[in-house]
């Protein structure tokens, strides 16, 4: 896992109340640690039963308070709080949600949340039915009023057998929570996103499709680069097994029609349109009803062209203000990119040769140019999540002001 750039130079503080969850907590530690942020763990006497503080002080690098009564506590939660970005608390038991609810201080933890001037996330987690007892679900109510996030419980085993709502979400959708509360008031804030990601199918019968070879990965990370710029985002994901950044409102769709309908829809009052999907050009003109076989001689499939979607959206009054296309390409890449550039109408427009590799189609690295009105940047070769982050740089600075 590599610095993720919303989180990195963070202040965010961990507390771990006493569940077995708290074993997840570890690993959302270290998480955090490698994607960047500062990170203090506070333990209550009971997580401390289940994990011990040297374990999330070799995790983070840093100290791990626990004991409130210790020589420097009667300054240590002032400190702690002071310019702390996150206040996350998981898992957060019964016990730990009604003290936060009702102001209760009678540990390092709860003194320091009561201290503390930044935005809250709790992740509940306790055992099946204490989640829908009513006092659990007021304290909740309490905590959601004055601002927390509250994110979960799943549903799935308990450590105690049982079966029902409760567990604690996974490390890695708690890291997607808190992204998204990093991002809330960045330079994207108030502005509405549509990402199309995957690749469309076009049905030859009830069995067979025309399809690509995209994996949807690089449409993805457009979506979360824009997320943790603060953006609202929509995500148009075709045939895409994925899972959609946390915070993303996701459209599943099949083909080419399907996709150009939910983004027409998606675009009205949206302020960019990122087109990362590979849209099939052509379908079969008559699918068959009935599966083809292979016993009744070689078919003939007639093809059709499909919408043109980027040419609908540009010349539509209400387009949004930066449109950007993609263009996968296997030869006579800048000029066919430039030609779709002008004939589209685009902002701009990625450019990569899908030829290349270790880039492009179900890779997790991409190596693009990007090319507007001025000119072409090639960029190296970049994670995916950063080439997201190179377009998303430029989504911005193409954006009238808000």
């Amino acid at each position: 896992m590599s610095a993720i750039p919303v989180l990195s130079g963070k202040r965010i503080l961990l507390g771990v109340s006493g569940s077995i969850a708290a074993y997840k907590a570890a690993d959302l530690a270290s998480r955090l640690t490698k994607a960047g942020a500062r990170v203090d763990a506070i333990l209550t006497a009971a997580a401390s039963r289940f994990v011990t503080p040297l374990t999330f002080q070799s995790l983070t690098g840093r100290p791990a308070p626990a004991d409130l009564w210790s020589d420097e506590a009667h300054v240590l939660h002032v400190g702690l709080a002071d310019g702390a970005d996150l206040l996350v608390v998981a898992p957060a038991t019964a016990d730990i949600l009604a003290k936060l609810a009702h102001g209760l201080a009678d540990d390092l933890l709860t003194v320091t949340a009561l201290a503390a001037r930044c935005p809250l996330l709790v992740a509940p987690a306790m055992d099946a039915g204490m989640f829908d007892h009513p006092a659990v679900q007021a304290n909740l109510a309490t905590l959601r009023a004055r601002g927390a996030t509250v994110i979960g419980p799943a549903e799935g085993r308990m450590a105690s057998g049982l079966e029902g709502r409760g567990r604690m979400l996974e490390p890695e959708e708690i890291l997607g929570h808190v992204r998204l509360a990093a991002g809330r008031n960045g330079p994207l804030a108030g502005r509405r996103v549509v990402v199309t990601a995957g690749g469309t199918q076009e049905p030859i019968d009830p069995v067979r499709v025309l399809a690509n070879r995209s994996s949807g990965k690089q449409g993805f990370a457009v979506a979360q680069a824009a997320l943790d710029r603060g953006a609202a985002v929509t995500l148009v994901a075709a045939n895409c097994s994925l899972t959609p950044p946390v915070g993303a409102a996701r459209i599943d769709v099949a083909t080419a029609q399907e996709m150009a309908d939910a983004v027409l829809e998606s675009c009205a009052g949206a302020d960019a349109l990122v087109m990362a999907a590979a849209v099939a050009d052509f379908r079969p003109a008559r699918p068959a009803a009935r599966k083809l076989k292979k016993d009744a001689g070689l078919p003939s499939v007639e093809l059709e062209r499909t919408i043109d979607i980027l040419g609908v959206v540009t010349a539509a009054r209400a387009r949004p203000a930066c449109v950007v296309g993609f263009a996968a390409e296997t030869g006579d890449l800048l000029a066919n990119a430039r030609k779709k550039l002008k004939e589209k109408r685009l902002s701009l427009i990625v450019a990569n040769d899908v030829t290349q590799g270790g880039a492009g189609f179900g890779s997790d690295a991409n190596r693009v140019t990007l090319i507007d009105a001025t000119g072409a940047e090639e960029l190296p070769l970049l994670s995916k999540a950063e080439v997201a982050g190179r377009i998303l740089d430029r989504v911005q600075a193409l954006l009238p002001p808000a």
